[in-house]
């Protein structure tokens, strides 16, 4: 008999586990109303946190009416997935490290979400799991190694090209090199426009496996050209040739000083019977 991924284990179509999910539910009440007392909450407002970590805890009780809470800890449980956020839309901080979850469906109503760790679970469908994470864009620190997506070969630059706000991957910083190589491996379009920009314009370089980058002819200056000539009135075939002239005289820089050698010095200035000459000016011009 073939498996079916979609099937659920036998313990739970049987029907005298039917009751499992409720006990759980009612462990994790628990452990919430514990978490509160301890913390010397009264009311659901009050809540800014919640340690629920190594509770054993196989389901979690919706979580939606605290409104305020930004830091939830959760790892080092038996969790499979994480349906009980829905509407914690100021959550800055959630570790689920150290589970058993295989899908993260409902993360992308987190907006507020700044840090994730997910590390040590069973995720296994990495084009899932970088589509839940598309929408959170405030998401800059994120944690997914010993998950069975790790497996996959370009597994970093993947989830970097998908996710490009993480700054913190996998407790290593996300670089300036990283960013480029994955530039250049999923968006080859992209890539080559990057590298095909010249000059405040885009050259002509389409798209060629086996030529990737086109090269134009080598611009000559015409024989009749003058630089600093503002009045050449020379008639270019070739528009292009027109623009890189122009460019050209556009670029020549020209620098005046004073020659201090023709300049007289005080004593010249009252010794001498005659009058001294003018100072020089020197000028020099650039390309």
């Amino acid at each position: 008999m073939t498996w079916d991924p979609n099937l659920r284990p036998r313990a739970f179509r049987c029907s005298g586990l039917s009751r499992v999910p409720e006990a759980a539910l009612l462990s994790s009440r628990q452990a919430v109303e514990d978490q509160l007392k301890i913390c010397g909450h009264k009311r659901d407002a009050d809540v800014f946190e919640l340690f629920l970590s190594k509770k054993e805890l196989t389901e979690v009780i919706d979580l939606s009416r605290f409104k305020k809470l930004k830091y939830l800890w959760l790892h080092h449980n038996k969790l499979h997935g994480i349906t009980f956020l829905t509407r914690n839309y100021c959550l800055t901080e959630l570790y689920l490290n150290n589970n058993a979850i295989f899908e993260i469906e409902g993360l992308h109503s987190l907006p507020s979400l700044h840090i994730l760790m997910l590390q040590h679970n069973e995720l296994t469908n990495i084009d899932a799991t970088v589509k839940e994470l598309k929408g959170m864009l405030n998401l800059k620190t994120l944690s997914l190694y010993q998950n069975p997506l790790c497996q996959y070969n370009l597994y970093r630059l993947y989830v970097i090209y998908h996710l490009p706000g993480v700054e913190l991957l996998d407790r290593n910083q996300v670089t300036e090199k990283e960013r480029r190589s994955m530039i250049t491996i999923f968006n080859h379009g992209k890539a080559h426009i990057i590298q095909s920009i010249a000059f405040r314009r885009k050259v002509d370089a389409s798209w060629n496996p086996k030529s990737p980058f086109k090269q134009k002819p080598t611009q000559r200056v015409p024989s009749d050209f003058a630089f600093a000539n503002n009045v050449d009135k020379t008639v270019f075939d070739d528009p292009e040739d027109a623009v890189f002239v122009r460019s050209m005289k556009r670029s020549v820089m020209t620098i005046t000083s004073m020659n201090w050698d023709t300049v007289p010095t005080r004593e010249e200035k009252y010794l001498e019977e005659k009058g001294t000459k003018p100072a020089q000016m020197l000028t020099l011009t650039l390309r």
